[in-house]
C-alpha cells in the first residue's frame, strides 16, 4: 500500500491522471478499470482528507502496521512459536542498525522492517546497487515478515492460538 500511496502522489493526487496515465495502461476490461478508478478515488479522497498528500501514511495503513506490531509482540511472548522467536533474534541486530540510521527512532520494529523492505524495492526499481550485506539482512527481514503475515492471516481466521 505504501507504493500505492506513492503512485497517487506521483500523479499529483489527480484521479483523472491516475486513470489516464496509469490504470488505462493495464489490459483491464472496462468494468475492471471502473473498479480500479473507484478504488483509487477512495484512496485519493482519504489522502486529501488525512493531510498526507506530500508524505506519511493513511490511517488504515497505520492501523494495520499497529495490528501487526501487536501480534508480533504477542507471538514473542508466547512459548508456542520458537521458530518465530529464533527468526526475530536473527533479525533484531538489523532492526537496531536500521533504527540507529533512520530519522524516526520511535517507529515500531515491524514498521522498521517494512520500511527496509520498501526501501529495497525502491532501490531495485531505480536499478541501484544493493550490497551483499544489505541483501542478507533483507532476506532475514523478509522471512520474519512472511512468518508474521502467515500468523496474521491465521489470527484473522480465528485459527491462531497464542495460549493453551
Amino acid at each position: 500500500m505504501w507504493q500505492i500511496e506513492d503512485i497517487i502522489r506521483a500523479y499529483g493526487c489527480s484521479l483523472t491522471r491516475i486513470r489516464r496515465e496509469y490504470i488505462d495502461k493495464f489490459d483491464y476490461t472496462d468494468e475492471q478499470k471502473e473498479e480500479e478508478t473507484d478504488w483509487f478515488g477512495d484512496l485519493v479522497r482519504m489522502i486529501n482528507s488525512e493531510g498526507v498528500r506530500e508524505k506519511g501514511h493513511l490511517q488504515i495503513n497505520k492501523i494495520l502496521v499497529q495490528s501487526l506490531q501487536e501480534l508480533h509482540m504477542a507471538i514473542l511472548s508466547s512459548p508456542k512459536f520458537p521458530f518465530y522467536n529464533a527468526e526475530y533474534y536473527r533479525v533484531l541486530p538489523y532492526i537496531v542498525e536500521l533504527r540507529n540510521k533512520g530519522a524516526n527512532k520511535e517507529e515500531s520494529e515491524i514498521e522498521t522492517c517494512l520500511n527496509a523492505l520498501y526501501g529495497t524495492m525502491m532501490l531495485r526499481l531505480q536499478h541501484k546497487e544493493i550490497t551483499q550485506d544489505t541483501q542478507h539482512a533483507i532476506n532475514e527481514i523478509t522471512t520474519l515478515i512472511g512468518m508474521l503475515s502467515d500468523y496474521y492471516l491465521k489470527d484473522k481466521a480465528g485459527e491462531l492460538k497464542l495460549e493453551d
